[in-house]
Parts: structure tokens; C-alpha cells; sequence
């Protein structure tokens, strides 16, 4: 870490939330350090912050720190070395024909009605699906540092639509979300090798997907990704698959 990055955390305070319920895993209470003052926090040194496990939600940056349970792992794909499986290679052959078109951050109305169109058939009485307009700009439309906004498209018709982060040794996936009603697509696959492949184009390492947790169906995905690192007892270890291709 650059002696310009470590006066910049020191610069930081860090606080424990109170427990609230772990959205993951039922039954278990969940608790996050969170980074402040958030206008201090640029790119550099957010890209320091990730390497160290956290991650944002808004302008919220955070980790677990939660008091029985260290389930949540920061995960990245070593994007130069990644090599993908059957599954991924289908993926990546049936939405081909996708446009793919960058933009800084902004607000259309046919991005929030896929959101809310995703939102209701992916994780209905999941807390977002209920998002009004303002809610839904505060949660992707917000940031300090240097944030993507990337549309892909099928002729004219949105398909989906990705929020991506550039850091200084990668790309850091925030949220993405696509078409619920496309029989036997598989966006979320496809977007994930997209955003490897700029990474690679970028000269960059990794691609940082956020939380793998092992016993969570929403979360577990991750891993079929390859090769991968998970950020434990502090140190980024080799994380590997198990499973069948």
C-alpha cells in the first residue's frame, strides 16, 4: 500500500453497525464495518479498500464483521488466467449478437422499469423489489468513484444493464440486472464473462464479484468461476471449485 493510501485510511474512521438480520443466511444476525467520512474515499483508495474486503453499496462502503460468522468472502477472478467451462462457453455463444454500449452514470426511464421488471420476478419480498424511483437512483446511480453504467442491447430491445467500478488492478462488479422474461437466457452468466473479457482487454488482474458464500444459493454461483481468490484470514487464497462442470 502506497504511503500517500496509507495517510488516506488513516484519515478514516471505521464503526460497527448494530445486528440486523443477515440477508443470506436465515436465522442469523449480521453486522458490517463501515468506512467514513465517503467523500474522502476516491478511487485509489477505494481500490486499497477492496483489496482489504470491502465493498459498496451507494456511497455506503462496508464489510462483514459479523460477531459468530465469517461466511462472506471477497471474491476475484484472476481474469488473465480465467478459462470457462462448458456452461460458459454456451453462454457466451447464445447472447453473442448482444450490443454492448458504455456510458458514465445516468437515469432512463426504461433502465428502472427492467430494474423493477427484475427486481419483482427475481427476488419478489426481497426489500428492493418494492423500490420506488429515488430509492432506486440513491441505490445505483450514486458514487465517489470512477463507475460505469453499460447497456446490452438485442437489436433495440434492453436486455440488461451493469453497474461496474474500475479500480486500479481491476473491474468490481456492483450490481447488474437484466430481462426476467427471456425463456432459457442466461444474462447473468454472459454478463459476468463480458466483464472479464474488458478486464483483460484493460490489461487489468482481477474482477472482483463481491461475497461468495458457500451456503447461500444466491451467493454460492460465484465460484464456477475459474481460477478464483477468496480474501481469508487476511490473506487472498486460491478459493476452488468442487462441483461438476
Amino acid at each position: 500500500m502506497s504511503s500517500f493510501n496509507d495517510i488516506r485510511i488513516s484519515a478514516l474512521n471505521f464503526y460497527l453497525t448494530a445486528p440486523y438480520p443477515c440477508s443470506y443466511l436465515p436465522g442469523l444476525q449480521a453486522r458490517s464495518q463501515v468506512a467514513t467520512p465517503t467523500f474522502l474515499i476516491n478511487t485509489p483508495l477505494y481500490s486499497e479498500l477492496v483489496r482489504h474486503g470491502f465493498r459498496r453499496s451507494s456511497t455506503y462502503i462496508y464489510r462483514p464483521r459479523c460477531d459468530a460468522c465469517n461466511a462472506c468472502v471477497q471474491m476475484r477472478v484472476v481474469a488473465r488466467q480465467f478459462k470457462p467451462n462448458r456452461t460458459q462457453r454456451r453462454a457466451w455463444k447464445q447472447h453473442a449478437d448482444l450490443k454492448v454500449s458504455l456510458h458514465p452514470l445516468q437515469d432512463r426511464e426504461e433502465y428502472y422499469e427492467l430494474y423493477q421488471r427484475y427486481q419483482r420476478a427475481r427476488h419478489r419480498n426481497g426489500g428492493m423489489d418494492n423500490d420506488d424511483r429515488d430509492a432506486y437512483r440513491t441505490f445505483l446511480l450514486q458514487s465517489h468513484i470512477d463507475t460505469l453504467l453499460v447497456e446490452f442491447r438485442e437489436q433495440e430491445t434492453l436486455r440488461m444493464v451493469s453497474v461496474i467500478d474500475l479500480l486500479s488492478d481491476g473491474l468490481s462488479s456492483v450490481y447488474t440486472f437484466f430481462d426476467p422474461d427471456v425463456p432459457r437466457a442466461r444474462y447473468g452468466v454472459y454478463n459476468v464473462l463480458w466483464q472479464i473479457e474488458l478486464c483483460r482487454k484493460l490489461e487489468l488482474d482481477y474482477v472482483y464479484l463481491g461475497y461468495w458464500i458457500k451456503e447461500s444459493p444466491k451467493m454460492s454461483y460465484k465460484i464456477q468461476y475459474q481460477p478464483a481468490e477468496g480474501l481469508q484470514d487476511g490473506l487472498w487464497q486460491p478459493l476452488q471449485e468442487t462441483g461438476e462442470d
